[in-house]
């Protein structure tokens, strides 16, 4: 319960690093800073303690080796007292440092990402008057508390192996209902959906709505024809159908259901079998009928025919969809204006620079997106979730 609750308040994306000794200071980014979105500064100190937070978080309590660039010495020394796997040969000082150094990059683009991100949300959230009392994130947080911790004992240990405060979690809070309040106003213009339009949809996608012709079926199949007519005439002669399929049939799915397949639409079977079971009549035994897996002899047991729902039994639905479908864009293209803004106004310290900045290294290749999800779910731009 613990970990669910970590991973869903402070998912930062993090696996684990160290703080630089000083900033760069390219750009605009005064000194002791490691980045400046408009006229707010994100601090070499802020990095480096969501940085420290990261590695113990990763760490879970046991010793937490901390990458030191650009040397990496205490890193080295920390993984080279790990022991080796079995059956290989202990890395040497030179791959240790590689790998403290990839471990180094990887969490200091994450934790500028997370930093930066949140700097954004919170300016957002300010431009559009979007507040959040201490009220609300407190009580949030002591729900989400009383959840995940049975005890104030095993709280009061989490803050101590994740190197979290009190206050870093409640900023986590606070930055997750401000980027709630910042999806609620984006996509309020987009609940609304008036009759016409859902009229509309209904008579363009009437085919959506319609329920096909279904069939239920007592099915028995056999490798052989022979056994399939074996089976066919016990059957004819009112042995049960549990009892037929049993000695029988060789579909152990069918088998465990005492024959039954029920629901099945035009279409679903292999064509041979389809076309049969299409053609007959309810509580005739048929075949035997040749398919790819083996003979069929089966009876169509009940028939459900097809059927339209009328525009009354669709509102709802469309209605769901419509506005999903409408949320989903509006915050598509709040993402991006969004994006757009902000990176425009953010400066990185040369050794910090991510794709957020304005001075982005140069792009390799297409990053991936991630801007939320659809349906009731949607979510503004936030450090839990990078987009791109």
């Amino acid at each position: 319960m613990t970990h669910a609750w970590i991973k869903s308040l402070f998912a930062l994306a993090l696996l684990g690093v160290a703080a630089l000794a000083t900033a760069g200071c390219g750009n605009d980014v005064p000194p002791g800073a490691v980045a400046k979105v408009g006229d707010s500064e994100i601090t070499q100190n802020e990095f480096d303690k969501w940085l420290k937070t990261a590695v113990l978080g990763q760490a879970q309590g046991a010793p937490a080796a901390v990458p030191d660039p650009p040397d990496f010495a205490k890193c080295v020394a920390a993984k080279k007292k790990a022991p080796a796997p079995q059956g290989q040969s202990k890395p040497t000082d030179s791959q240790l440092k590689k790998q403290c150094k990839q471990e180094y990059d990887q969490l200091k683009s994450e934790v500028m990402q997370f930093l930066i991100q949140a700097e954004w949300v919170q300016q957002e959230a300010d431009q559009q008057g979007i507040e959040v009392s201490q009220k609300a994130v407190s009580k949030s947080f002591a729900d989400q508390k009383k959840q995940a911790f049975p005890s104030d004992k095993a709280y009061k240990q989490f803050l101590e192996t994740s190197g979290m405060s009190e206050e870093d979690i409640l900023f986590r809070v606070k930055l997750d209902q401000l980027q709630q309040k910042l999806t609620a106003k984006v996509t309020e213009d987009s609940k609304k959906v008036s009759d016409s339009d859902i009229q509309e949809y209904y008579d363009k996608n009437q085919k959506r709505f319609a329920q096909p012709e279904r069939r239920d079926l007592l099915v028995v199949l056999t490798k052989s024809e022979a056994k399939a007519n074996q089976a066919k005439k016990a059957l004819e002669n009112g042995d049960p159908w549990k009892q037929v399929v049993n000695k029988y049939s060789i579909d152990e799915a069918s088998k465990a259901q005492g024959g039954r397949l029920p629901a099945v639409a035009k279409g679903q079977q292999e064509k041979a079998l389809d076309e049969a079971v299409f053609a007959s009549k309810k509580g005739k035994v048929e075949g035997p009928v040749k398919t790819q897996f083996g003979w069929y002899v089966f009876e169509v047991e009940k028939v459900t025919p097809a059927s339209q729902q009328s525009l009354e039994q669709s509102k709802d639905t469309i209605k769901n969809l419509l506005r999903s479908e409408r949320q989903q864009k509006a915050l598509d293209k709040f993402v991006k204006d969004f994006r757009e803004e902000y990176k425009g106004q953010t400066d990185c310290a040369d050794e910090f620079r991510i794709a957020e900045c304005k001075n982005a290294p140069k792009e390799t290749k297409k990053p991936a997106t991630g801007n939320g999800v659809s349906g009731q779910g949607q979510q503004a731009p936030s450090p839990n979730q990078p987009n791109p």
